[in-house]
């Protein structure tokens, strides 16, 4: 079978019509790139020039081949450079998967970042709850997931990526609504509360949870959901008020109102970038260097 180098020198003395010439551009004498013209019209079993004491030209056979030994080394050229790319993390493919909050204020960010400086890196998306995202990084069906902490088994590894605050959703009718300025947490003592299952949105149960008890607050919690979009919908339906990361006030809802809070940790709502550890990816790699 023919060779690269065979090739390369095909195309060249095609070029220059010319083995001198040839030669000179390939930094080579000519009676060894005259040997490799010879071993690729063998190999071939065709002549691919027309040879006098002048002149250099190619035949009907060598035209054709012509087209097609550019292409191959066109393509060789590039799989050593993806082949590079890959290697330094800069092509290749990256699983992410992200929380439906995520999506509202960070993930657009980050997909702009990654086209912007990792535009051979292809990210395929994946909407989960934490706890989900959690199973599948550890299975290595994730490379990076947008999750909310903490990430406590030992082969994965995370990072604080985004923390933001909490917002008071009210229904537009509701007194609070009317008012100016961050809300005392504690003018929600016996107020109707949609909040988060502690099952299926643990996290964001918690932190209600432990920011009510440290301001002595006891709210009447009226549904549990499992969605920031159903708190707020809940909320429109005049169901009670709710809790939501403040990059939710970002969706569109005619009969809700939202209003900063005070609290003694003004950005309680962290958003984490979990990884496994052992994960040998290199554009994941390459995507947290960007990150």
């Amino acid at each position: 079978m023919f060779t690269l180098t065979q090739l390369t020198g095909f195309v060249a003395v095609a070029e220059e019509q010319h083995f001198g010439r040839a030669a000179q551009r390939l930094r080579m004498t000519q009676p060894p790139l005259t040997r490799q013209i010879q071993q690729l019209e063998k190999e071939l079993k065709v002549q691919l020039f027309d040879r006098t004491s002048r002149t250099v030209r190619l035949t009907p056979a060598g035209r054709a081949f012509l087209q097609d030994a550019r292409r191959l080394l066109h393509e060789a050229d590039n799989a050593a450079l993806s082949v590079r790319r890959v290697t330094a993390g800069q092509e290749g493919i990256v699983r992410i998967g992200f929380t439906a909050t995520s999506a509202y204020g960070v993930l657009g960010g980050l997909l702009a970042d990654v086209r912007e400086r990792l535009p051979h890196v292809d990210v395929v998306l994946h909407e989960l709850v934490t706890r989900d995202q959690v199973e599948l990084l550890s299975a290595g069906s994730l490379d990076l997931g947008l999750a909310r902490p903490p990430a406590t088994r030992p082969e994965l590894s995370s990072r604080r990526f985004r923390s933001e605050p909490l917002l008071a959703a009210l229904p537009a009718a509701h007194p609070l609504a009317a008012g100016e300025g961050p809300l005392e947490l504690a003018e929600l003592h016996g107020e109707a509360l949609v909040t988060y299952s502690p099952t299926e949105a643990r996290y964001f149960h918690e932190l209600l949870v432990t920011a009510f008890h440290k301001a002595g607050v006891q709210p009447v919690y009226v549904q549990h959901v499992s969605q920031v979009h159903t708190v707020l919908a809940l909320v429109e339906a005049g169901l009670g008020s709710g809790l939501v990361p403040a990059t939710a006030a970002r969706l569109r809802f005619d009969g809700v109102v939202f209003r900063p809070l005070r609290l003694t940790e003004p950005d309680p709502v962290e958003l984490h970038l979990v990884w496994r550890a052992a994960n040998d990816n290199p554009a994941l790699h390459a995507l947290l260097d960007l990150l």
